[in-house]
């Protein structure tokens, strides 16, 4: 608030929220600016940690927090399931009164042996879940139903609704998912609406408020075309409902999308290619599939509206730049349906190359550990046509390079040693020394021969020498052959369930 009453007095535009006064305060380019916003922290875990060693999360906190770093007071530690239900509801009962806005907790395990063992997803860890409050909700209008198109085709009714703060965000779009969705909550134009933020982020309905009814409302009816090629639209079963779609390929509401999901962050990481832009060379004709946005030349893009000399020549530069890319993020930019970011890297790991991956069988796929049947079935169907097959051989006409990355096993990434510095000292009893040093390489370590502070593991055998004393002294952590074994053990245990 007071931040926002400065920014009144100083005529600027007031954040939302505190999340966006928190973001846009860490990215302005001047530091000194950002050391003006009254932003607070809570620590909560730790990156690279050397010469200290921690049994539980809580013990890494308290240790934290004897440094000097904030730490949050009221985290619990030591809960059985029942207390954890307790505290989550003391906690939604007080959310109004603390001093900064929650939307839920974090439940965390607590061994830290146990993490490593529950491992990571690509954007969250398995041993943490997020337990959200209910969801803020606010009465308000909705004043129309409009239809957009997806890259795959799918057409999505999204209700235009009268502007109404939610949590701090004003709202005015919800989607309303599919037709189904609508005939099940009866939802109209003109209705008055319950909305949320679902997970205090996505807009939702919750339901209609028929008593505000004045009989003048309009019940929304799917369209026969497509809103934008108006090309007709088919019906297809998808679970235990039907979704309406274009199924002309060549619609440019699509053509758009793809182009977008294309050069996005996690895709070809194009950067200046937003939304208007693409929108903008769509429209010009200028880009009608994947393999036109390498043949964008500066001369063009300069005459493009709002589109400057220098902008286009650091669009241009970005496009060569993003030509080489890793396959899980070539295979995760084609769209292909029911295929995401995990799913892209699931199947990388496992073919290791394109031409690989393009002559799988969909039993092939189907057997990767996370692939289920419909991802399968779209891949293969995906490099079974012929169009797509060519569109991928201009690519790489174009230029476009797939960096062979190796890949790390499922072996590796499960294992204690993986991407750690380890040294081998003394006799080892169950093996030699350099077949040691192959089953550590084997789980992605980097064995080395003398001890520094970048070491993670001395493993000591019989009659281990000054590198014991050298590592003691730099808090290096020590092995036996026992531990080092029992560790190697239990990832390849891990590896085979």
């Amino acid at each position: 608030e007071r931040l926002n009453k400065t920014r009144l007095d100083n005529q600027e535009s007031i954040f939302a929220n505190p999340r966006n006064a928190a973001a846009g305060s860490l990215r302005q380019l001047d530091s000194k600016a950002t050391a003006k916003r009254p932003l607070d922290i809570f620590v909560y875990g730790t990156g690279l940690v050397q010469g200290l060693e921690f049994k539980t999360h809580a013990m890494m906190l308290e240790t934290l927090q004897g440094f000097g770093f904030p730490v949050n007071p009221v985290i619990r530690a030591g809960l059985t399931i029942a207390a954890v239900l307790s505290v989550y509801k003391d906690f939604e009962a007080r959310r109004e009164g603390l001093p900064y806005e929650i939307d839920g907790m974090v439940i965390k395990v607590d061994d830290i042996e146990v993490q490593r063992q529950l491992g990571e997803k690509i954007k969250s860890p398995r041993w943490a879940i997020a337990y959200k409050f209910s969801a803020i909700q606010k009465t308000t209008g909705i004043t129309d139903i409009i239809v957009q198109v997806g890259r795959t085709g799918v057409l999505t009714p999204v209700a235009i609704l009268e502007a109404v703060n939610i949590g701090g965000v004003m709202v005015s779009r919800a989607t309303l998912h599919n037709e189904d969705e609508i005939r099940r909550k009866d939802i109209r134009i003109g209705d008055k609406a319950l909305v949320m933020r679902a997970g205090d982020v996505i807009p939702k309905i919750v339901k209609i408020i028929e008593t505000e009814r004045k009989g003048t409302e309009i019940p929304f009816k799917m369209p026969e075309y497509c809103p934008v090629c108006r090309s007709r639209i088919e019906k297809f079963k998808q679970d235990r409902s039907y979704i309406n779609k274009c199924v002309n390929s060549s619609c440019q509401a699509q053509l758009k999308e793809r182009i977008r999901h294309f050069v996005s962050k996690k895709a070809f990481d194009i950067e200046g290619l937003g939304r208007k832009i693409v929108d903008q060379l769509v429209d010009e004709g200028m880009i009608r599939s994947f393999v036109d946005v390498f043949a964008l030349e500066k001369e063009k893009l300069f005459s493009l509206e709002r589109q400057a000399e220098k902008s286009a020549t650091n669009l241009t530069e970005a496009i060569e730049k993003s030509k080489k890319i890793a396959l899980p993020r070539f295979l995760y930019a084609l769209g292909i349906e029911h295929t995401g970011e995990n799913a892209a890297k699931l199947i990388s790991e496992e073919f290791s190359s394109l031409d690989n991956i393009m002559t799988a069988s969909a039993e092939e796929l189907e057997t990767i550990h996370g692939i289920g049947p419909e991802t399968a079935s779209a891949v293969y169907r995906y490099f079974s046509n012929e169009e797509n097959k060519s569109i991928i051989r201009q690519l790489f006409i174009s230029g476009v390079e797939i960096e062979n990355k190796p890949f790390l096993s499922k072996q590796m990434q499960d294992s204690p040693f993986n991407q750690k510095r380890v040294v081998l000292t003394g006799t080892l009893g169950s093996m030699t020394r350099s077949e040691a040093q192959q089953r550590l390489e084997n789980s992605g370590a980097l064995v080395t021969s003398s001890v520094s502070s970048k070491t993670d593991f001395l493993i000591a055998g019989e009659d281990a020498g000054s590198k014991l004393e050298k590592a003691k002294k730099a808090g290096v952590r020590i092995l036996s052959e026992n531990e080092f074994l029992t560790m190697l053990n239990n990832s390849l245990s891990r590896e085979s369930q």
